[in-house]
């Protein structure tokens, strides 16, 4: 114990950090423009969701403080809302966790076996990990969206449960789901896709990308933290009715954990109104994605594993992950560092969670920040720049070096050129939604500190 106190104390925060922990950074201010939420939809204080809990509230508290594994027979809402997410995500049944992190623990804990393989793409949640440690399971990593490498492990080490997350948390890529559904059927493999981050922003209705692909019917799991899209806590496990009855009963951290609140469970079910109605919020939150990741690699950021929603800046190391955050936070962005144990050593990233309540001048001011400290953190010379596809032309060949002369309103010319010839691509942003969104009478966003 005294060792791993240490190596915290000693080796990481005086040696590595300098004194000074990497998540111990500046305060944000009145104006100051966050894209570190995962809020997608811009639904925390939606009147609808708050108006619901506190009905729920009203009527009957917090409800029954014990464990969920007595009730799980009994009709109420907690019940009805679970029916109506299988519903919405084409599935037999769902059950309800503490949180996205226990869903994936228990699940794997509960049908893993000891010894078994359990298969994990290199970049899945942290959760699925520790629910290979809970079962006793054996742990076989496979390359990061390599169905081809999957294939080969399955190969090897016979069938077993295949964890994936649909949208990854780190650098906003998605599973190549249609090849691993292929792969894991060849094979005789059950395959559990974590749909955290995809919930609510991607697919109809919010349904997610195993809806959106078609494939509900050939996933065997799929698990939701609600911490994101629904801005909430707690989490989901959908499967067949037969497989959700055998998790009820058996699933650890389901069992030896009080249920979910019933006026969190009345506000998660208004959630699911508001995907329904406005889908006018994910069709915002792509455009400004686009939007916000086209210009950054107009740029010269490496930002092409971005597909939706996420972005991730890859300096290099602490250091140089800490001097990025510092220099973003003092013009007033604040994005989300990652580092060991979330990264390896060499690829700490800070982190731009893009929502639908970002206008287009907190776009454009992003973009003029990260312009103008591109010298400043030596972005020129990332690992991740030199990574960036030679296919990309890189505009630092042609970026003025210094001196406000050949600048306009803080702006390179690149930025300029950028913002002011229409280079954004509406095709892929669908600039026509920026547009419809952008005229809604004020406070449609509700809490959005923008609006």
């Amino acid at each position: 114990m005294t060792a791993r106190v240490d190596d915290y104390h000693v080796r990481r925060k005086v040696e590595l950090w300098q004194g000074r922990h990497p998540l111990q950074g500046r305060t944000p201010r009145p104006g100051d423009i966050k894209v570190r939420s995962n809020d997608y939809l811009c639904l925390a204080g939606h009147p609808h969701v708050i108006e619901s809990e506190i009905a729920a509230l009203r009527a009957g508290g917090h409800g029954d403080a014990v464990s969920r594994v007595w009730v799980h027979h009994e009709r109420d809402i907690t019940r009805e809302f679970e029916q109506r997410v299988a519903a919405l995500m084409r599935a037999e049944d769902c059950v309800v966790c503490a949180s996205g992190y226990t869903a994936n623990v228990g699940l794997i804990q509960s049908f893993a076996t000891r010894g078994a393989p359990v298969f994990l793409d290199m970049k899945a949640h942290i959760s699925l990990h520790e629910g290979v440690v809970s079962a006793g399971a054996r742990p076989v990593l496979f390359r990061h969206n390599d169905p081809q490498s999957l294939d080969r492990m399955l190969a090897q080490n016979g069938p077993g449960l295949v964890c994936v997350d649909a949208l990854y948390s780190t650098d906003g890529d998605l599973a190549p789901l249609a090849e691993l559904v292929e792969v894991c059927e060849r094979h005789g493999a059950a395959l559990v896709v974590d749909e955290t981050h995809s919930f609510g922003a991607q697919g109809p209705d919010g349904a997610g990308l195993v809806v959106a692909a078609g494939l509900a019917e050939r996933v065997h799991f799929r698990t939701v933290g609600l911490s994101k899209a629904v801005a909430s806590r707690g989490g989901l496990v959908v499967s067949s009715r037969r497989n959700i009855e055998y998790f009820r009963y058996e699933a650890l951290p389901t069992i030896f954990s009080t249920s979910v609140m019933q006026h969190e469970v009345a506000g998660f079910d208004a959630v699911l109104d508001i995907f329904e109605r406005e889908d006018w919020r994910r069709d915002k939150l792509h455009a400004n994605h686009a939007y916000l990741k086209q210009g950054l690699d107009a740029l010269g950021y490496n930002v092409s594993a971005s597909k939706t929603q996420i972005i991730a800046l890859e300096p290099g190391d602490i250091r140089q992950a800490t001097t990025l955050r510092d220099a973003l936070e003092k013009r007033g962005v604040f994005g989300a560092i990652f580092f060991p144990p979330a990264t390896p050593d060499k690829r700490c990233i800070i982190r731009f969670t893009v929502n639908c309540g970002l206008s287009r001048r907190e776009l454009d001011r992003i973009l003029e920040v990260c312009d103008e400290i591109r010298e400043e953190v030596g972005m020129a010379e990332w690992r991740s720049t030199k990574r960036k596809p030679a296919s990309q032309a890189n505009p630092l060949e042609v970026a003025p070096k210094s001196g406000n002369a050949q600048r306009r309103l803080g702006r390179s010319r690149i930025l300029n050129g950028w913002l002011h010839n229409g280079q954004f691509d509406g095709k892929a942003g669908a600039d026509i939604h920026l547009r419809a969104a952008r005229n809604r009478t004020a406070g449609v966003l509700n809490n959005h500190p923008a609006e």
